[in-house]
């Protein structure tokens, strides 16, 4: 491009114009670009932030990947984990049991999931042992017959650490007058709070020995859970491990047991930048009516320029540099608002919050709390980039157009 180009249209960006509505629309097309650029960034990392912090309460409980056999039972788990273990990806291993029970407390009764765990093992390969409300997952002791619960369950039950619960185990035992369901009384030793009510209301830990017991397992049990070095690669270790395994054994990793919980949450992160993508889009093509406004206002000048030997694209090059400046100027500022507003949400949320006596996410309602944030540079460059493209896109008819000036008819009334 020559020099007079870019020289011309930046003079005519941050000149003084006669027409002052023309800067006024200039101005709030460059405002527009920039909240539409800032809200776009402030949104994605808030969702960002949102998917983390569910994903790590989730995982917090649950297990990277877990190995299971034929009827969700493992016969002999420490060869399976010396398979496993071979795996540089894997960081640890824990063996457990799964049943499903009924939980007693005189005339109160609810359902829980039962995990028979070793708390030593349990420790590396989930979280619930930093989230104990009373007591400790080390109080689980194989034949005492302990128990540890959710903290919504241990409120449903009508129970604290140190009372006792009946829990009902479906497999039968078989008595002369039928077939009766497994009883056996458990005294609570711990209640934890992992912030996800699936969890905190329905899952009671004991030990792998008394739950293998309680559901007539013997040495077998429900099978390995594992955690990976990074949980992102999930289904590609998961893949390595299978190719490991024998054909009766299977691997499932989180990817796949929270599949439509996850799926559902990047729908959404998607949806929501579609949504505000409209907001930049409005105001890149304000630049439209900017640019047609100054091509008017500017006849006399492109006659002139183009009597002293311009031609029609040097004219369009002008008129796209100057709408392009709009869009730079108004992507930077939003780009470097929403980065800065993005980082520091957990700071200016509760600030607002104390201003105007309002709370957001009211802990009695909402699982969390506080509004998480996580920057993500990929969405800030995806999002500029957009940005940008959508400003040069809206001066190309207004640039056609000027280059299009005729200048006998621009001079005439002059």
């Amino acid at each position: 491009m020559p020099a007079y180009e870019l020289f011309i249209g930046l003079r005519y960006t941050r000149a003084k114009r006669r027409n002052h509505f023309i800067s006024f629309i200039s101005l709030i097309s460059m405002l527009g670009i920039a909240l539409g650029v800032a809200a776009l960034i402030v949104v994605l990392s808030v969702m960002n932030g949102f998917q983390e912090e569910l994903r790590a309460r989730i995982l917090g409980v649950a297990s990277h990947a877990q190995v299971s056999g034929v009827n969700n039972t493992l016969a002999d788990w420490r060869a399976v984990a010396a398979v496993v273990g071979r795996n540089p990806e894997v960081k640890a291993m824990a063996p457990y049991v799964m049943g499903q029970g009924m939980l007693s407390n005189g005339q109160r009764v609810q359902g829980a999931i039962v995990r028979g765990v070793l708390p030593d093992e349990e420790d590396r390969v989930a979280d619930i042992g930093s989230h104990m409300r009373a007591g400790s997952l080390s109080d689980l002791r194989p034949g005492e017959f302990g128990i540890v619960l959710g903290i919504e369950l241990a409120r449903g039950l009508g129970v604290g650490v140190g009372d006792k619960v009946v829990v009902i185990a479906p497999q039968g035992q078989v008595t002369p007058a039928g077939i009766l369901p497994r009883l056996k009384q458990f005294r609570v030793v711990g209640i934890f709070e992992v912030g996800m009510y699936e969890y905190d209301a329905g899952l009671a830990l004991v030990h792998l020995d008394d739950a293998a017991k309680l559901f007539s397992l013997g040495d077998r049990v429900s099978g390995l859970r594992l955690k990976l070095d990074d949980l992102y690669r999930a289904p590609r270790v998961s893949q390595e491990i299978q190719a490991m395994l024998p054909d009766d054994l299977y691997i499932t990793d989180w990817t796949q047991q929270h599949a439509n919980f996850f799926r559902a949450v990047q729908i959404e992160k998607n949806v929501m930048f579609i949504i505000l993508l409209l907001i930049v889009a409005v105001a890149a093509f304000n630049i439209v009516s900017t640019l047609v406004m100054m091509v008017t206002d500017k006849q006399a000048d492109i006659a002139i320029l183009r009597t002293l030997g311009a031609s029609p694209g040097s004219i369009m090059k002008i008129f796209i540099v100057q709408g392009a400046m709009i869009g730079v100027i108004g992507t930077l500022m939003g780009a470097l608002g929403g980065v800065l507003l993005a980082l520091n949400v957990e700071t200016v949320v509760p600030a607002i919050e104390r201003l105007f006596g309002v709370h957001f996410l009211a802990k009695d309602v909402y699982y969390i709390s506080e509004l998480p944030s996580k920057l993500m540079w990929s969405d800030v460059t995806v999002i500029t980039a957009v940005s940008l493209v959508l400003s040069l896109l809206a001066t190309l008819y207004p640039s056609w157009r000027a280059s299009r000036t005729n200048p006998a008819e621009a001079l005439r009334y002059e």
